[in-house]
């Protein structure tokens, strides 16, 4: 565990048993993926991280020329902006195979090839029932917080250029899901320009990837929390799902040629390898994931303001079940989830809600009978339910943040619940080795 983690953990536990409700720390920044960072790693391992920065800032730099040359030829003085839309609007991907063959479905397939970017990739929170891309229209529309104060960790480096291109709020892998069922339900003839694109987004991700396995939130790279290694919002795990059935090459990825089908199984597997790495150990014991981890030192990070390095309750339950998905677990694995299922077996709160109280907005309050629910962040070395806020303060009761932020996020959950039903089938199949 590096020094600073170590130091934060001490600050944190000493205010801790000062007040049995307090302000308990300040929530520091992420550092950025650099190349002065990288210059301090060892040799063996330094040049294929410059590799791959060079790659991500060629990327940058390549997406952004082919924006500006398009506006230049059509004499547009300023990008378009597109329209937002909650996660990926109208991208559903539970319909029958006859809905994909409608011309309604691949309507918004070509609107959906259309907004990929030259790297490949997609932004998030689009709007796909409006109309193609137009030329001079940018790739991402307005994703900056309404929220954002001064030295905020959430404000973009460039106002211009933000999650263009990411993993963020399911974007990019729902927009393959999306393509692959049109692609199963038109024909691979038909559907010739969705193949294409779908193989240019698998090119996306594994260009993505760090030597190490994870994968940033933003990819090319955006700098600050969003080079940390990303599993909030379940960013690494929708990938590491979407390669788990390329590499199979059924149902929806028959059509997928057995070279990419091969690179996405090589893929997957490095992506396993780095959840292992990250998973956090606690007095010699492996437990949970943090929402991210460093790109380097693998240590937990911090995000926006109000999201600290921590155990995370509500994303670390779908790395469990992720890993619970593998049809041949090695030791590793199995020792992966059995650690993280005693973790949510310990930490689990019952007897409460955090619910609406009135004009109080939303509260943990007695509730009897109620649970198990977990809280979403949980302090290192102690397993203290702990919650920011928009400040940068860290507390350890929920009903102390900031009535914005109690009402704005979820601050418990009962998700991993669902993860300890599926281990109960999954542990008679695959017990401790």
């Amino acid at each position: 565990m590096s020094n600073r983690i170590v130091t934060v953990l001490f600050l944190l536990l000493v205010c801790a048993l000062r007040s049995p409700a307090a302000i308990i720390g300040t929530n520091t920044p992420a550092p950025s993926l650099t190349a002065d960072r990288i210059a301090a790693l060892p040799a063996k391992t330094r040049s294929i991280w410059q590799k791959y920065l060079q790659q991500s800032e060629r990327q940058r730099r390549a997406d952004q020329e082919f924006l500006q040359t398009e506006m230049r030829k059509y004499g547009i003085k300023e990008a378009i902006v597109p329209s937002v839309g909650r996660w990926t609007r109208r991208l559903s991907l539970n319909e029958s195979t006859a809905f994909y063959r409608q011309p309604e479905a691949r309507r918004i397939a070509d609107i959906v090839v259309s907004f990929q970017t030259p790297a490949g990739g997609w932004s998030k929170n689009m709007d796909f029932t409006q109309h193609p891309r137009a030329p001079g229209e940018a790739f991402a529309p307005n994703n900056s917080s309404r929220f954002l104060g001064q030295a905020d960790y959430d404000a973009p480096h460039d106002t211009n250029w933000n999650y263009v291109g990411t993993f963020d709020n399911n974007a990019s892998t729902t927009q393959l899901r999306y393509l692959g069922k049109v692609i199963t339900a038109v024909g691979t003839k038909t559907g010739a320009v969705y193949r294409a694109s779908f193989l240019r987004g698998i090119d996306y991700i594994l260009a993505a990837q760090y030597p190490n396995g994870g994968w940033p939130q933003v990819w090319p790279l955006q700098g600050g929390y969003h080079d940390a290694i990303t599993y909030n919002d379940n960013a690494m795990v929708n990938v590491l799902n979407l390669l788990f059935d390329v590499a199979a090459g059924t149902n929806d990825y028959s059509f997928v040629p057995l070279r990419t089908r091969t690179l996405a199984a090589a893929s997957m597997k490095r992506g396993i390898d780095c959840i292992l790495a990250t998973q956090i150990i606690e007095n010699g014991r492996r437990t949970a994931w943090c929402q991210q981890h460093d790109p380097l030192t693998l240590e937990p990070e911090s995000a926006r303001n109000y999201e600290m390095p921590s155990l995370c309750a509500s994303e670390s339950d779908d790395v469990m079940m992720f890993l619970m998905r593998l049809p041949h677990p090695d030791n590793r694995v199995v020792e992966a989830v059995e650690a993280a299922a005693a973790w949510f077996e310990k930490t689990q709160v019952n007897d409460v809600a955090f619910r609406r109280d009135g004009e109080n907005g939303r509260r943990v309050v007695p509730s009897p009978g109620n649970g198990p629910v977990w809280a979403r962040y949980y302090q290192i070395g102690t397993d203290r339910p702990i919650f920011g806020d928009r400040d940068k303060t860290i507390h350890d009761d929920v009903n102390e943040i900031s009535l914005e932020r109690r009402n704005g996020y979820s601050w418990y959950n009962s998700g991993p619940a669902q993860a300890l039903e599926q281990y109960a089938v999954w542990s008679k199949s695959h017990p401790p080795k």
